[in-house]
């Protein structure tokens, strides 16, 4: 069983159609696509029963497009308290020391 990795807006085009694990503020949801912001602005197509509260953070699992929007799997709500930049050092280390986490 492959990974799935976590990533940021910085890492798009280094998983372009693979699954990845993101974790942002909703910023605003129009119909069925979210502007979550992680590390920089991410189009989220949210599925079915996706939700993305704006002001809240959310953890998507979900596949990048080519056009590097994520077609979400799954999103789970994560309320308002949050530390990103505990969040983005997360990402940065499991990137950098891959041999642990991957």
């Amino acid at each position: 069983m492959e990974a799935t990795p976590r990533i940021n807006a910085s890492f798009l085009q280094q998983f372009e159609n693979q699954t990845v694990i993101i974790v942002g503020k909703c910023i605003q949801v129009r119909g069925e696509n979210a502007l979550v912001e992680a590390g920089g602005n991410i189009n989220v197509h949210l599925s079915p029963n996706g939700t993305c509260v704006p002001g809240n953070f959310v953890e998507i699992v979900g596949k990048v497009q080519p056009d590097m929007t994520v077609k979400s799997l799954l999103t789970t709500d994560w309320g308002t308290d949050v530390d990103m930049a505990a969040v983005d050092a997360v990402v940065d280390l499991t990137h950098r020391y891959k041999d642990l986490f991957y």
